[in-house]
């Protein structure tokens, strides 16, 4: 009898619900899953990757081209000692000289002048001498003295004639001889442009060496420049530009 009771009192106990334990979280409720935001994220995640590596495969595309390494004056020539080759990125919109049609570019003519250290491109070449209607190039060797100092490609210049002539009177009484000199010149060209100046090593040419230069002056003036420049009675005098 009494083991009947302690059983059934035992039994009460275990059929009470447990309460919970203090501090303990509550179950939280499941989260809303939104596919079309984590889906939205894989692309955004894409397309910056393809981004990306469109950047550097376009970085890594490079193209070897003409360089100019000298000045070619107008109407001048590129050639192996005033050219060298770079890379340089690709870019369609740029009409960059690849450096294998170097020997076809030889052929042709400098619309302008053209400074070294540039790229060049197509367009600043022709087929044609580059010398407009009416005009002519006339090569000169100067002196010191016969030119400014300083004279550079692009500078304008006027040319003279210079011819020395010397006169002398004397009298036969006493010691009063008198003589007189001078130098008679006429203009040949009143505008003329330097296209080419050329000194042996780049310094400051010595009096004992002449001046390479090139003028582009009107067709009319080129025969009497010319034979003046033969003589070596020609002097350049440098004037404003404009």
């Amino acid at each position: 009898m009494k083991i009947q009771e302690r059983t059934g009192a035992g039994g009460g106990r275990s059929a009470v619900p447990a309460q919970p334990m203090t501090g303990e979280r509550l179950p939280a409720p499941p989260r809303e899953r939104k596919p079309a935001l984590a889906a939205l994220a894989v692309l955004l995640i894409l397309v910056g990757a393809l981004g990306a590596t469109m950047l550097v495969l376009r970085a890594g595309d490079r193209i070897e081209v003409v360089k100019i390494t000298k000045p070619i004056p107008a109407g001048g020539s590129v050639t192996k000692a005033n050219t060298e080759a770079v890379l340089v990125a690709a870019d369609d919109s740029i009409d960059y000289i690849p450096w294998e049609q170097l020997t076809g570019l030889m052929k042709l003519k400098a619309v302008s002048a053209i400074p070294d250290g540039v790229v060049p491109v197509g367009q600043m070449f022709t087929g044609a001498t580059g010398l407009a209607a009416g005009q002519a190039i006339v090569g000169l060797s100067l002196k010191q003295g016969q030119y400014p100092s300083g004279l550079k490609q692009g500078d304008m210049v006027a040319a003279y004639r210079v011819n020395s002539t010397a006169t002398g009177t004397g009298s036969s009484t006493g010691s009063g001889d008198s003589s007189s000199s001078g130098a008679s010149t006429s203009l040949i060209v009143d505008k003329a442009k330097v296209s080419d100046v050329k000194t042996s090593d780049g310094s400051d040419v010595i009096s004992s060496t002449n001046l390479p230069v090139t003028l582009t002056v009107d067709s009319t003036k080129a025969a009497e420049l010319a034979q003046a420049a033969a003589t070596g009675a020609v002097a350049l005098v440098l004037i404003p530009s404009s």
